[in-house]
């Protein structure tokens, strides 16, 4: 059979049209990469936070309004004047603008280390991930396999056996393999005389590769591939020409030595002959053959991989290992890589298991063996069904579906082109280093996220219920609605510095993940604490000076700006404030907004934006809550996270036990 989108080398053939279109396997591959990818957790808790958000704004603003017009008696229009500042500062709009530059400020960084994004959301989730799927191939291993024997039955070399594998290597018009090139520059041999005459292309279900040839007279069919696949052509064996014995009586050794060189991480294929005088050849004509050994190839694991996968341990992502190899090999390299006594599914017994056996199984196995390349996209979503957020690092064509199916399709510049298509990012070093930095960006780059959103909420929340508690009890107008909107107006810039601050290392030590509810227990702790310290500015302002409307808005605009300030340098990190440096860029931001809000009272502005110069009391009383406000915070703080040195609440359990606990 061909399928759509195969190239042929050369060859005659009368083929039969049996599909068309998307009816076809490549057509099937093709409108699965078309699905709409699902959204990322980053996304969907983002859109359930705006929708929480949403609802939160307009009771308190249809609350206020409703107050001030049905209660109070105020104008209709300054009342919506009201209610829609206070809508517009609760609002975190910023959040687009943040998130986009935070993401591209973190794909800039990615990019000097070898990892290009194509997609910027990708990176969030390239922080959350827990689980990294990959071939042993290039990535534990060199990737560049070496052919270490031709071997007889007995285990001994073959110089007729390395031959009869040099010419099926050199003669077969198949796809380019790692095999075949193996064997043939690891020792040329003199193929003058020799015609191929026909050949049986490699496919993935029978595992093996034929050609037909005439050497030095005798048309031969020279069959290599899996042992396994090869061995079920065979009837006998063959140590020398002519000396043949039965199959069955040798079985036993060789499963035996096969067993012992696989142990030993290196590869085996066997190679089979028999005569054929047929004009043409088929799949049928592999049978009554003759097994004549093995071909041995290594590829030995990379240095750094233990180390490699040990710093990934330690982020909290597993590396499940998913090879066409046999369990034996797979299982050698990986107690050579460090996955002491690992957990092993092969291809065959995947194809017993349901798909919620295999969801209930997934995570708590290491390596996939033997899985043909349709199997890779079935463990990916049961992955993903299990709770974990998924990485796979592909570089094929079969690869594409489970690159597109995975939370962070990944693929490395010398990729085919669908696979690269397929992936968000895209590695230009095939290398688990490079990915190990990337994790650790995205997880810096999702802190800094979550930094804006705490601010905001927080902040924003604590003001703008003073406000409508204020404006309940107060015969004039807290802050008037132009007012309000500065504030606003100048949080944004030392929230927007947030995108280049420095982030804690246990902030990066473990995945993290959206949590919606935490968020909502965040906002309201640290929102009413700030509200606490904005009425007890009320009633110092209210008891020393009296009702004095401007002096008001102008004491309480200084307050909430600087107080603002204060809970973004405290909440951007779960240690003490001391102990956390912030960046240059926001410390630049927060002492510019700081100069500026306490020039505005004494400004040729101020008249027009409603100020009236403070008292030097009442500036020295703004100063002290403001520095009240800073000490309660870190009390909250401590008492809200428990532990300063704990890596945070935000943290979502991983079910494979890789992730951080959340308390």
């Amino acid at each position: 059979a061909l399928f759509m989108g195969t190239h042929v080398i050369s060859g005659l053939a009368t083929a039969v049209v049996v599909a068309t279109g998307a009816a076809t396997e490549f057509g099937r591959i093709s409108e699965r990469l078309n699905v709409q990818p699902p959204e990322t957790g980053f996304e969907h808790g983002l859109r359930r936070f705006g929708r929480l958000l949403i609802q939160i704004v307009l009771v308190i603003t249809v609350v206020v309004f409703a107050i001030k017009v049905g209660w109070q008696q105020r104008p209709v229009v300054e009342s919506l004047l009201v209610g829609l500042a206070l809508a517009v500062g609760m609002t975190p709009q910023l959040l687009p603008a943040i998130t986009s530059v935070v993401l591209a400020t973190g794909a800039k960084s990615m990019s000097r280390h070898a990892v290009i994004v194509k997609q910027l959301l990708s990176i969030e989730n390239l922080g959350s991930m827990t689980v990294l799927c990959s071939d042993k191939t290039g990535t534990l291993t060199r990737g560049t396999i070496e052919l270490q024997g031709a071997l007889d039955v007995d285990g001994r070399p073959s110089e007729r056996l390395h031959r009869l594998a040099y010419l099926n290597a050199r003669l077969q018009t198949g796809f380019e393999n790692p095999v075949d090139r193996a064997i043939r520059d690891g020792r040329p041999f003199d193929a003058a005389g020799v015609e191929k005459l026909d050949e049986i292309p490699y496919d993935f279900i029978r595992k093996r590769l034929s050609v037909r040839v005439r050497d030095q007279g005798e048309s031969l069919l020279i069959t290599k591939g899996a042992l396994a696949n090869v061995l079920e052509c065979c009837d006998r064996t063959e140590r020398e020409p002519g000396g043949r014995t039965d199959l069955d009586a040798e079985r036993e050794q060789i499963d035996r030595r096969f067993r012992a060189l696989s142990a030993e991480g290196l590869r085996v294929l066997g190679l089979a002959i028999r005569p054929l005088a047929t004009e043409h050849c088929t799949k049928a004509d592999e049978t009554g053959m003759t097994f004549l050994g093995f071909l041995v190839f290594a590829d030995p694991p990379l240095p750094e991989a233990r180390e490699t996968l040990d710093q990934l341990r330690e982020l909290g992502v597993a590396l499940k290992v998913i090879t066409g190899d046999n369990r034996a090999v797979a299982e050698s390299i990986s107690h050579r890589v460090g996955l002491a006594d690992p957990a092993i599914i092969t291809g065959s017994e995947l194809r017993q298991l349901s798909d919620d056996a295999l969801r209930q199984r997934a995570s708590d196995t290491d390596v996939f063996a033997e899985v043909e390349p349709n199997q890779k996209e079935r463990i990916i979503l049961a992955l993903k069904r299990a709770g974990h957020v998924v990485g796979y690092l592909g570089d094929g064509i079969n690869d594409a579906s489970a690159l597109h199916a995975a939370d962070v399709g990944i693929s490395v510049a010398s990729a085919v082109d669908v696979a690269r298509e397929a992936a968000q990012i895209v590695l230009l070093e095939h290398d688990l280093k490079v990915l190990v930095h990337g994790v650790r960006e995205g997880r810096q780059t999702f802190a800094n996220t979550l930094k804006y959103v705490y601010f905001a909420i927080a902040a924003n929340f604590g003001y703008m219920f003073s406000l409508a508690v204020a404006s309940l009890f107060l015969p004039f107008e807290p802050l008037l609605a132009h007012q309000i909107l500065l504030v606003n107006l100048l949080a944004d810039f030392p929230a927007m510095a947030l995108s280049t601050d420095r982030v804690d290392p246990e902030q990066i030590h473990r995945p993290r993940r959206w949590e919606t509810r935490f968020i909502v227990r965040f906002m309201v702790s640290f929102g009413l604490a700030s509200s606490m310290f904005d009425f007890l500015t009320f009633g110092a302002i209210l008891l020393v000076f009296g009702e004095q409307p401007q002096l008001f808005n102008t004491g309480w605009f200084v307050e909430s700006t600087l107080t603002g300030l204060m809970i973004l340098l405290a909440i951007r990190t779960q240690r003490p404030l001391v102990f956390s440096r912030p960046g240059r860029l926001l410390l630049l931001a927060v002492a510019g907004v700081t100069a500026v809000t306490l020039y505005l009272p004494y400004s040729p502005f101020a008249t027009s934006l409603g100020f009236v110069p403070l008292p030097p009391l009442l500036l020295g009383m703004t100063l002290a809550i403001t520095l009240l406000y800073g000490l309660g915070m870190e009390l909250v703080k401590r008492v809200f996270y428990g532990v300063p040195e704990a890596t945070g609440p935000d943290l979502h359990t991983d079910p494979g036990g890789q992730a951080g606990s959340q308390p």
